[in-house]
């Protein structure tokens, strides 16, 4: 069985000895020395998938463990970490289904606001609160591989997860990226999702990145 796994961090060296340092019980006679070799950090998981061919047919999101599990039947075959909303933002709770598909959607109420000049002048604007300047535009924040569970716009689609375990968006599940085509492809319209847990919610900011958030009034 096929099973394809992303990595949520980077292999960091944390360590590196010169090769030129004297080594303990070293003689004094001019010979080389070894060089240590770099320890390498632990890295883990940011989702796993061994459904190929197979049909979601319920999903399970966990707000406090910030994690979706993925069901064919009784069994899982695949998990995921996730971003639910944070503070202010938080994302509904209860059971819901998928009402739509949208492979390519842009919000409409979150994104960033550009000058006349093209130059990006308010990251994580909300339209409506913040002012487009004279000659401006305002573009929506990417929302790919979205799939609609209410009809204030709160859904679950493709963005980044800055923190695994901690919540990062306006309202919407965010799936890995790498994930999120492959979820899509996997479930249709009417497929249910539950969403239980309260969330340890933190201050919307953590990520540097625009958030992908929700696309109508309630982020």
């Amino acid at each position: 069985m096929k099973i394809f796994t992303s990595f949520c961090a980077s292999v960091v060296v944390v360590g590196f000895i010169s090769g030129c340092a004297q080594l303990p019980g070293q003689a004094e006679s001019g010979a080389t020395t070894a060089s240590k070799k770099p320890e390498l950090a632990e890295v883990k998981p940011l989702y796993q998938w061994h459904g190929d061919g197979r049909r979601i047919s319920r999903i399970e999101i966990d707000a406090y463990e910030q994690r979706a599990d993925f069901y064919d039947g009784p069994e899982r075959i695949g998990w995921a970490h996730v971003a639910t909303g944070v503070n202010h933002f938080e994302t509904p709770r209860g059971t819901f289904r998928i009402t739509e598909k949208v492979a390519d959607k842009y919000s409409n109420s979150y994104g960033m606001i550009y000058d006349a000049e093209g130059k990006l002048a308010i990251v994580n604007a909300k339209r409506g609160i913040h002012r487009i300047p004279p000659g401006g535009r305002f573009e929506g924040a990417s929302m790919p591989y979205f799939m609609r569970l209410t009809s204030s716009g709160v859904g679950m689609h493709g963005g980044p997860i800055p923190a695994p375990g901690t919540p990062a968006s306006h309202g919407c599940i965010r799936l890995p990226e790498d994930l999120a085509p492959v979820v899509f492809d996997h479930v249709r319209v009417g497929t249910p999702v539950k969403i239980f847990g309260r969330a340890d919610v933190s201050p919307l900011g953590r990520s540097p990145k625009t958030d992908t958030a929700a696309d109508e009034t309630t982020g």
